[in-house]
């Protein structure tokens, strides 16, 4: 059984997730600068089964798609292309940096640890997965 991965994507830093290959937990991977991305999921592909991988869909207050969709439309086809059998879909992902900060404070991380980006683009993606298991039910 392969896992889910998801991305939240960003123009800096590019924060990852999975679930363990039952598809229980969704977990937070790492944090890679968004220029290594393709090459970091190339290995890691090539080390884990992946079933299905989650992008972030960034959308403003309105529903309107945000500004960073014109880098995450590029890196999804060039995904889709180097692996076309596998299932690639966006998820929503409106709120995840505000949840990433609540779930950090409430866990008691220090304020130093909180002021660490690459952390909540990592809770994020994590956060981005755990929302998609529970919308399809797993």
């Amino acid at each position: 059984m392969g896992r889910i991965l998801a991305i939240d994507y960003g123009k800096k830093r590019t924060g990852l997730a999975v679930t363990d290959p039952l598809k229980i937990i969704a977990n937070g991977l790492t944090t890679v600068e968004t220029h290594k991305l393709v090459d970091f999921l190339q290995n890691y592909l090539q080390k884990e089964p992946v079933d299905k991988i989650i992008v972030g869909l960034p959308r403003q207050m309105n529903g309107q798609e945000s500004d960073n969709m014109k880098n995450i439309t590029p890196f999804v086809n060039r995904m889709r292309k180097l692996y076309p059998q596998l299932p690639i879909e966006f998820y929503d992902e409106r709120f995840t940096s505000v949840l990433a900060h609540k779930a950090m404070l409430e866990s008691g991380i220090g304020k130093k640890a909180r002021q660490n980006k690459a952390l909540v683009d990592e809770i994020s993606a994590t956060i981005i997965l755990q929302s998609y298991m529970e919308s399809v039910n797993f």
